[in-house]
């Protein structure tokens, strides 16, 4: 069946015949009350949760398998899938949901974390003529103000800074920027505008400042998406989604048509990944809302089916904090290679990226060294001298795979239009293909009503704009300031919990342990940087968070933030998960252990490890091998050729400072290569030669050994003669 396009958009001649009739600012107004109406209609059409919380994982399963039929069954837990379910059930169809891996486990945790109409699609749309790309902006735009309407503790606007370096681009740029503005209409978050040179270093420091001309600022919406996507997954369940992580499709179901005569998808045969029991999950309508692997189920459905997927590669990178200022993003609209570069703050991070390349589907995307280097390389040319981009500041890294809708002979993934488009399969099985996290709700409604049009079923208009999703509803910017008060949290740990639970924060802190201490009262962290709390590892579990990558990387952000970090948590995690989820020992292994894999290979600590191996090379200057001989030898007392955990004891004793064991080894443990126990003098000059070169940042044995040489050269003795003869 041919594809049914599914964007919608303003009729052009229509809303301009309306503003010459009304005068433009009675249409202005006129269109703010029309969005703020629906809000209201659509909340209050809405009826009220079934569950105040959402059900066990082992009651969803009883329920998918005791139930004869439902209306809909979704395949893809990740936002369109999530989106799916959640408009399926607020329209009173009988609703399942089943994922193979956890929810946003795939390309919705994986993004550059904006909520954004697409200022380089409407650019296009623009010098193309293109009313189709229009029209995907103006519903992006659209769908931005909705989503931050519904979902205010995980989203916020944020501004975004566009340099400009040459004059002629400044009133070009400034033009584009404002159309995407009159785009957006009444949901245009904050009006953009021009800074002069001096006004955009004020706002952007550490900016390149030579010919530079000034800047324009324009605003977008941030969110933290596996976050949003597990609050439209948790949502669903509340309303009496039937929801299961770790869920496989194994086969589709059909059966025969008496009218027609030809098989009709009629469910699908599901493995429980966690126990490898197989049962049937039947359904009226079956959605395959797979992203990067809807062309696996369609295949599943018809093996001769044509690819109408063309995966894309999006690398990201995380750097530290001082990189970008705390409030303002960047964008770099014209790479080397025409790619767009975004640099923007997320949870008092960096966020740099991204790439787009051809890929491979795989179900562990993988950050190429090669990626990586692209985007320093490129935000080298956007910060000044005066900040050194060093590869060892790379912190976390990963690479999520983009769905997007193609012809298979196309080559050049960065034309492909993100619309989304909804597919009808002979056997009556729905697609839901394309399209971007922004638009997740409306591609959501298209498909539900493709599905109740092709399959008859009994419901209703789409109930989702404006809906609250969890956590949402009684959310307010101070709820944090009573979460303090009433519990006696950090406020950084408050704070982050209000960012991350909404309303539900109170939930998390009634779990928090009692720290011991004057103050804090509760809220033991996982790692002493980072605002995460051991009761968020309880509390994940009730939002069927399954594994320790689930709590690391989706239910918690840690991974996706500082590999290093993650990995210290590790243990505390899985200790607290087991004894919730009653693993035993070898389970506890089995977690940690691919956990571990997981944060090596997917969240980039290989590469940031390979930049410090026992085949590293020594390039140092002859002068800087005798200084860091002679800082070795300091602790090196007995000339072994190697220092341990002995060694340092000793000198850090000699200056009073004071450390235990365990962190000692754990700082020893990062430089030594050949893992025997000890450093020798070779390994630590590859490590300094590394963090000369940028490869390597922040090794705490490099300052440690630094600081505790400045200490022990401090301490002179005060000769004699210049002490009154000591009396």
């Amino acid at each position: 069946m041919a594809f049914q396009k599914a964007v919608k958009g303003t009729v052009l001649v229509g809303g301009g015949a309306l503003a010459t009739i009304l005068g433009l600012s009675q249409f202005a107004h006129y269109k703010r009350k029309q969005v703020n109406l629906a809000f209201v209609e659509a909340a209050d059409y809405v009826s009220e949760p079934v569950n105040r919380e959402p059900p066990s994982r082992e009651a969803q399963i009883l329920t998918l398998k005791n139930t004869t039929e439902f209306d809909v069954l979704v395949i893809g837990g990740g936002a369109t899938g999530s989106g799916c379910a959640l408009d399926a059930v607020t329209r009173g169809l009988k609703t399942a949901l089943v994922e193979r891996d956890d929810f946003s486990s795939g390309t919705s945790s994986r993004s550059t974390k904006l909520i954004h109409g697409g200022v380089r699609y409407l650019q296009k749309a623009i010098m193309k003529l293109d009313i189709e790309q229009y029209r995907m902006v103006k519903e992006a735009l659209h769908e931005r103000a909705n989503l931050l309407e519904i979902a205010p503790h995980l989203s916020a606007p944020l501004p975004i800074m566009l340099p400009i370096y040459k004059w002629w681009q400044l009133p070009y740029y400034w033009v584009g920027i404002k159309l995407y503005d009159l785009v957006a209409g009444s949901n245009c978050l904050k009006s953009s505008y021009v800074l002069s040179k001096s006004r955009a270093l004020e706002h952007f420091p550490m900016l390149q400042k030579d010919r530079l001309v000034g800047a324009i600022v324009y605003y977008d919406g941030q969110h933290n998406d596996a976050r949003m996507n597990l609050a439209i997954a948790l949502t669903a369940a509340r309303y009496g989604a039937a929801t299961a992580n770790y869920m496989e499709v194994v086969s589709l179901l059909k059966k025969t048509d008496p009218q027609t005569g030809k098989e009709r998808v009629s469910g699908a045969r599901c493995k429980d990944v966690l126990t490898g029991q197989e049962f049937d999950v039947r359904a009226k309508c079956v959605i395959n809302a797979t992203g990067p692997f809807t062309d696996t189920l369609r295949r599943m459905d018809d093996k001769n089916a044509a690819a109408i997927c063309q995966p894309s590669a999006g690398v990201h990178i995380v750097m530290p904090g001082y990189y970008s200022p705390e409030s303002m993003g960047l964008l770099d609209p014209a790479t080397s290679d025409g790619r767009v570069i975004f640099f923007l703050p997320w949870q008092k991070m960096t966020i740099a990226g991204t790439t787009d390349t051809p890929t491979d589907v795989t179900n562990h995307p993988i950050p190429s060294e090669e990626d990586i280097n692209f985007i320093l390389n490129e935000v080298r040319n956007y910060l000044s001298s005066d900040v050194e981009v060093r590869r060892g500041d790379v912190l976390a890294a990963w690479s999520g795979i983009r769905p997007l809708v193609t012809d298979p002979k196309s080559a050049d993934t960065q034309s492909i239009s993100r619309n989304h488009v909804v597919d009808i399969s002979e056997s009556g099985l729905i697609t839901i293909a394309g399209g971007k996290w922004t638009t997740y709700r409306s591609m959501a409604e298209d498909t539900i009503n493709a599905a109740v049009k092709a399959h008859n079923l009994n419901a209703g208009p789409s109930r989702t704009v404006g809906l609250f999703l969890q956590g949402g509803k009684d959310w307010s910017p101070t709820l944090y300031i009573r979460l303090v008060q009433d519990y006696g949290l950090e406020s950084e740990v408050a704070q982050h919990l209000a960012a991350t639970y909404g309303d539900k924060a109170f939930e998390v802190a009634k779990m928090a342990s009692v720290t011991g201490k004057r103050w804090p009262i509760v809220g033991v962290r996982l790692v002493s940087e980072f605002p995460y709390i051991e009761a968020e590892v309880k509390y994940g579990i009730k939002e069927y968070a399954c594994t320790a990558v689930d709590m690391i990387s989706r239910r918690t952000r840690l991974a996706f933030l500082n590999v290093q970090a993650a990995e210290e948590a590790l243990p505390r995690i899985v200790e607290l998960m087991g004894r919730e989820l009653n693993w035993n020992d070898s389970k506890k292994e089995e977690e940690l252990e691919t956990a571990r894999k997981f944060l090596y290979y997917e969240m980039g600590y290989k590469s940031r490890s390979e930049q410090l191996t026992d085949r590293s090379e020594i390039s140092l200057l002859p002068s800087d091998i005798d200084r860091y001989k002679k800082r070795f030898h300091k602790f090196d007392a007995d000339q072994k050729g190697f220092i341990t955990i002995v060694d340092v004891q000793r000198v850090l004793e000699s200056i009073n400072v004071q450390m235990d064991e365990n962190t000692l080894h754990e700082i020893l443990n990062e430089v030594d290569l050949n893992k025997n126990g000890q450093v020798e003098l070779n390994e630590f000059l590859q490590l300094m030669s590394a963090i000369q070169k940028g490869r390597v940042s922040g090794s705490r044995l490099a300052i440690l050994m630094k600081t505790a040489e400045e200490n022990l050269d401090r301490r002179v003795p005060i000769p004699v003669d210049r002490s009154c003869g000591g009396l």
